[in-house]
């Protein structure tokens, strides 16, 4: 005798009543979200809920009907047009929201979710509560939307739901955990509040630039978009400041992705751009359960680590060499680098050196060395090797608050830097004083003991000006032969200046006419032979550096003076 009939009349009947109490069920209050709930709050809700009573894993009474309320509840919540729908036209005014059912072709019944009639339905038929694919065990139910065994319709089974569900893999494909079934309503065409990446933006935001990416690789056809991208969204939530999420459509980056090795197959990929393997970053493809807090861990593990963790007794505070980056140090009593600074290490590990400790209080006497009276402190050093607090007692809010910061801190001390070193850099480029020539200063600039000294004599103050200049700029290069002394070395060729208007009977002792009709000239001088050589062309700094270096080198006739030069 086949006894399978009573059980499914009473499987049928039981679900029958279940569906014309349906009725007065709100789906909000089933998903206990509020009417302006947004997606993410609905499916987080969802699949809480989902966890909380799923028959495999709730074994209560009623956990079976429960399960079924909420799936119908998300059903209609996650659908735009269905949500609408039921807000507009609510069980309450006897609209077909959640109405109840009728009885439907081939003796069956029928459950309207939304749009009456005709539309959005649920078949389920004793007949059609069979095993699937020829075997037993997998039970299966029948959808349909916009009519009977049109080409809406579709089944799933509810062993693969639930194997899906709790991490198995289906013949859905999704191994990630989520409904892998044939719903359509859980097809998404596409991520929709996840940044969308090319190939260009790729190379110019995330690779190499030292801030951690979360990137999901899809293609619109796979069925767990959606599901993925909420997940994504509440880690990147959750470690705000800390990293940034973006979304890779292989349908249209499709060389791109294969360039990458990151072409989903049977679902979406998940990777996180890490800076752990290398200096300059790669993508490490996470394999793990796609749940919330497996995902944040990962992506913490893979945060930056730039920052080099010292012991403060012995390092080096100031350092005998001038750096060409500046340096900071993170004090705190954490014995790992605390996740910030990891963060930070990233951002700025191109524009600083980057160091953290643990210490034990402020009474240490490292600490104390350093001038810093409350923990956790950031010290830093200029290029120049000038130490700066930066800032102690530091208390933060949240991540990202304190990334945001702290940059804005590391910034400034940066300007600091570069404005120390462009001062720096004027007090070496600035020009060099050069001395006027006159009878107190001869014999420190042009006497016996000096081999050669560049005299630039002018007859105006314009021409005063385009001598300075120039002999400032050319007296800094390594134009001068140098010898050694036992007294150390000297440089052989002084500068100077003359006022010719002054000084007419100094440049008499070279020339006859005094070089009367030059408004500025060069004579090199040699004091101990009394031979000079004069230049009176171009005032140009390549002209002026090839006659010095012509002089130097020899190449230059020097004629003796008519007699020796004298000051007033």
């Amino acid at each position: 005798m086949d006894t399978r009939l009573p059980l499914w009349i009473i499987l049928s009947v039981s679900l029958f009543v279940l569906i014309l109490e349906a009725k007065t069920i709100d789906p909000y209050k089933i998903l206990g979200v509020e009417r302006n709930a947004s997606q993410r709050e609905i499916q987080k809700a969802f699949h809480k809920l989902s966890l909380q009573h799923h028959p495999d894993k709730n074994k209560n009474k009623g956990a079976q009907e429960k399960f079924a309320e909420i799936n119908n509840a998300y059903e209609i919540l996650s659908d735009e047009e269905k949500r609408k729908n039921y807000d507009m036209y609510g069980d309450e005014k006897g609209s077909p929201g959640f109405d109840a059912g009728y009885s439907g072709d081939n003796g069956g019944y029928t459950y309207f979710r939304s749009g009456g009639p005709g539309h959005d339905r649920f078949n389920f038929r004793p007949g059609e509560w069979q095993s699937t694919d020829g075997q037993g065990g997998s039970k299966s139910f029948s959808f349909s939307f916009g009519g009977s065994g049109g080409p809406g319709s579709f089944d799933f089974g509810i062993d693969d739901i639930f194997a899906n569900f709790f991490g198995g893999e289906s013949k859905g494909g999704g191994w990630f955990g989520g409904f892998g079934g044939s719903s359509q309503s859980a097809t998404r065409s596409s991520p929709k509040s996840i940044r969308t990446i090319n190939s260009q933006a790729f190379q110019k935001e995330i690779a190499d630039q030292g801030i951690t990416w979360l990137l999901l690789s899809y293609t619109p056809s796979l069925k767990e978009n959606q599901h993925f991208e909420s997940i994504i969204e509440e880690v990147a939530s959750s470690l705000g400041g800390a990293l940034k999420v973006g979304s890779i459509n292989c349908d249209t980056e499709l060389s791109f992705c294969k360039d990458l090795g990151i072409y989903p197959r049977r679902a979406a990929r998940v990777f996180v751009y890490s800076y752990i393997a290398s200096d300059r970053g790669s993508l490490v493809e996470y394999s793990g359960d796609l749940a919330v807090k497996s995902l944040k861990s990962f992506c913490q593990e893979h945060l930056p680590r730039f920052s080099k963790g010292v012991d403060l007794s012995h390092f080096e505070f100031s350092s005998a060499t001038v750096e060409k980056l500046p340096r900071v140090m993170l004090l705190s009593k954490k014995k790992d680098t605390p996740a910030i600074w990891r963060v930070l290490s990233g951002l700025y590990r191109k524009r600083f050196v980057l160091y953290d400790s643990e210490v034990r209080d402020v009474t240490d006497p490292a600490v104390k060395r350093l001038g810093v009276d409350a923990l956790p402190a950031i010290v830093g050093w200029l290029s120049n090797g000038e130490k700066h607090i930066l800032k102690t007692g530091i208390s933060v809010k949240d991540l990202k608050s304190a990334v945001h910061d702290l940059s804005n801190l590391l910034d400034s001390f940066e300007k600091k830097n570069k404005k120390a070193g462009a001062k720096k850099a004027q007090a070496a480029t600035v020009e060099k004083h050069i001395p006027l020539l006159t009878g107190s200063s001869f014999d420190a600039l042009c006497g016996e003991s000096t081999p050669v000294c560049i005299i630039g004599a002018y007859r105006s103050s314009r021409a005063r000006e385009k001598l300075e200049s120039i002999l400032s700029m050319v007296s800094q290069k390594s134009l001068s032969r140098r010898r050694i002394s036992a007294f150390g070395s000297r440089d052989s060729i002084s500068y100077t200046l003359l006022d010719a208007t002054k000084q007419a009977a100094f440049l008499n002792a070279f020339d006859k006419g005094g070089f009367k009709s030059a408004d500025k000239l060069l004579v090199a001088y040699k004091p101990r032979k009394r031979k000079f050589a004069a230049y009176v062309g171009e005032m140009t700094t390549e002209e002026v550096e090839g006659f010095i270096s012509s002089v130097l080198n020899g190449d230059i006739q020097f004629k003796e003076t008519r007699q020796k030069p004298s000051l007033k």
